[in-house]
């Protein structure tokens, strides 16, 4: 069985093996959002889409590919904002997911409270419609 460092070097061989057999047709077929679909890659090297994240190898050698596409026109350019997130990491929200939570519970508020202004107004139509019959009978002397 192989240990981390030798699956490590063989994913590395299967990505180049499998970059150098791609023309820029075939790379045309699997962009997306302006770089290389990372499944698709993932898929047809016959690895996990971790390894192109986690190996530095591989992680390299994509971002070179992709680079070598710019150049060719195959890949969009990047853009200002692009370069720069690629360049800082992403920001921690802490608060993040209080506001999910408290977004979708506000849904469910909202959501509730329009179903209940219906049921009131259903039932003010019902009430009025009911006080009108008992006026008619207290005017023929039958009191409800």
């Amino acid at each position: 069985m192989a240990n981390g460092q030798e699956r490590a070097r063989e994913n590395l061989v299967a990505f180049q093996r499998w970059a150098a057999t791609q023309t820029d047709d075939d790379f045309k077929q699997i962009v997306f959002r302006g770089q290389l679909n990372r499944g698709e890659v993932a898929k047809a090297i016959g690895i996990g889409k971790s390894a192109l994240r986690q190996n530095p190898a591989i992680k390299s050698a994509l971002e070179h590919l992709e680079t070598d596409l710019r150049e060719k026109g195959v890949l969009p350019p990047l853009t200002e904002s692009a370069k720069q997130q690629r360049s800082e990491p992403k920001p921690y929200d802490a608060s993040a997911k209080q506001r999910s939570l408290e977004s979708k519970r506000l849904s469910v508020l909202e959501q509730e409270n329009i179903e209940l202004k219906a049921r009131v107004a259903t039932l003010e139509a019902k009430l009025k419609r009911y006080g009108e019959l008992s006026e008619v009978l207290t005017e023929f002397g039958v009191a409800p």
